[in-house]
């Protein structure tokens, strides 16, 4: 077994331990005896700290070049191609997920460097054409200033990349504070950011514990921006504080997101992706497809299929080729995940598979689940209402494509959804009526690309977006800008134009106040 890393906060360009001196453990959730990293557990202080620092770094980040704002992005894209391989394997370790997916995961970090980089030559404002004589009138992207970002621990590396980079681009500074169970390929990611040229102050880690290093960073005054993925329950608190600081609040959270099987899929087509969407990350995504609702002429046969495909995957360590599951990230989300199963039991579903923890010898000293699938659930019920972020599947009946669309849409999250059908018109209809920030035919509820945005309506997140072009609107604000080259005063909706053609009367029109 390897020594544990001693990794370190970054502030102001420096590698610094906590103003305490507390440290907290990373530990494999596929061997927890297993000790990866060593991190300061931050505070108060050392929030102050970065938040100070990236307050000093703002006013020459902001007046820096788009264009040479995008050079580090570029530099930063080639650094992690080059060591794709070792920060997918330390992700592995640290996080549990099978290794293909965290290769993807450093891929998507990727993907948003050069995107975002090529944005730093675009970020386009608008010219348009003033009501008034010999006068300029444009848009333009000016930051909003210091941003603070909470991550989660599901995607830790590429999460951070959807938030850092688009807010460097649009010259924001930046106070980020990883996930406490997986700060390491965040630690990571700024590494390649400090070797890539960042100057002092302008992206800064600060390691720690939500309610002490995130309470602190949504609470300063001198933070401008909060950008959150994670629960519900916490983003709504997160909201509520900036409102109260009138801070510009930006929320990724929760998702109950369904499968939609009809009659007329192709049911092969259709297994592949409910696996895939079901038990991929072992269900540790906010997209992961926990309902799926079919038609009742292919019910029996999709749910036979569907459980002797499932009984065919194994569960391990990421590290396995041989493994389609890694372990739950944490004991409290093991927990949470075994309380469901109680609760689905209770409630009456039946479960056809799974449902247990996993301690023989394979996987002793890890944390895992079975992937469960619970079969005659019904709409109401709290295993169908309720996010597990776990690897428990929710088997649904259905009379029709409106039927499965009510079902799909009752409740209180609107992430991602997906459908199965040959019918092109039925396909149409659903994605009008599905009230879900993200939508896919023939394919399941996960697998988003970083050009198009990313987000959900009701409790998955509150209007903003991330990724694409989209994400520029939440690190970005618009001034608009007049230039009135006439050489005398004008005054808009009140100044007549005298070109208008003779005997043409003009509107009679309101005097502004």
């Amino acid at each position: 077994m390897d020594k544990p890393k001693t990794c370190r906060n970054y502030i102001r360009g420096e590698w610094l331990e906590s103003r305490s001196g507390n440290v907290m453990e990373v530990r494999n959730p596929a061997a927890t005896d297993e000790v990866l990293a060593i991190f300061p557990r931050s505070g108060e202080e050392d929030v102050a700290q970065a938040v100070e620092a990236a307050s000093e770094a703002l006013p020459h980040w902001r007046r820096t070049p788009a264009p040479k704002r995008a050079e580090i992005l570029f530099r930063v894209a080639q650094i992690l191609e080059e060591r794709k391989e070792f920060f997918a394997t330390e992700m592995t370790r640290e996080m549990g997920k099978v290794l293909k997916e965290s290769r993807g995961d450093v891929q998507e970090a990727i993907d948003m460097a050069w995107f975002m980089a090529g944005e730093g030559r675009r970020l386009y404002g608008q010219t348009t054409p003033s009501e008034l004589a010999n006068k300029f009138a444009m848009s333009l992207r000016e930051p909003v200033g210091v941003c603070g970002m909470i991550t989660p621990w599901n995607f830790p590396m590429a999460i951070p990349s959807w938030k850092i980079f688009p807010a460097m681009i649009c010259g924001n500074t930046v106070v980020i504070k990883p996930a406490e169970d997986t700060p390491l390929s965040c630690y990571h990611l700024i590494q390649a950011l400090a070797e890539a040229g960042l100057p002092r102050g302008v992206v800064n880690l600060v390691a720690g514990v939500g309610e002490e290093v995130g309470a602190a960073l949504v609470n300063h005054p001198g933070v401008h921006l909060i950008s959150f993925t994670g629960s519900t329950e916490t983003g709504r608190q997160v909201s509520m504080t900036c409102a109260s600081g009138m801070k510009r609040c930006h929320l990724e959270m929760g998702g109950k997101n369904v499968i939609i099987i009809l009659e007329d899929a192709n049911l092969d087509l259709a297994l592949q992706g409910a696996l895939w969407g079901a038990f991929g990350t072992s269900g540790q995504r906010c997209t992961a497809a926990s309902r799926i609702v079919v038609h009742n002429h292919v019910y029996e046969e999709f749910l036979d299929r569907f459980i002797g495909s499932t009984e065919k995957l194994r569960v391990g360590n990421g590290l396995d080729p041989g493994t389609h599951l890694g372990p739950i990230i944490n004991r409290a989300q093991l927990s949470k995940v075994q309380q469901y199963v109680q609760i689905g039991l209770q409630e009456g579903a039946r479960l056809v598979f799974g449902g247990h923890t996993l301690n023989g010898p394979e996987h002793a000293g890890g944390i895992f689940h079975e992937p469960t699938i619970f079969c005659e659930v019904t709409p109401q019920m709290r295993i169908a209402q309720e996010e597990i972020f776990g690897p428990v599947a929710s088997v649904i009946r259905c009379d029709g494509l409106e039927s499965a669309i009510a079902i799909g849409n009752n409740v209180s999250y609107g992430l991602s959804a997906s459908i199965y059908t040959s019918d092109i018109q039925r396909a149409f209809h659903a994605m009008r009526e599905m009230n879900t920030g993200i939508f896919y035919v023939n394919a399941p509820t996960i697998g988003a690309e970083i050009h198009l945005p990313f987000g959900g309506t009701k409790g998955s997140g509150n209007g903003h977006r991330e990724a694409g072009v989209a994400a520029l609107e939440v690190y970005s604000e618009w001034k608009a800008v007049y230039i009135d080259y006439s050489g005398r005063l004008q005054k808009a909706q009140i100044s007549d134009y005298s070109g208008f053609r003779a005997g043409v009367s003009r509107p009679r029109r309101m005097e502004n106040l």
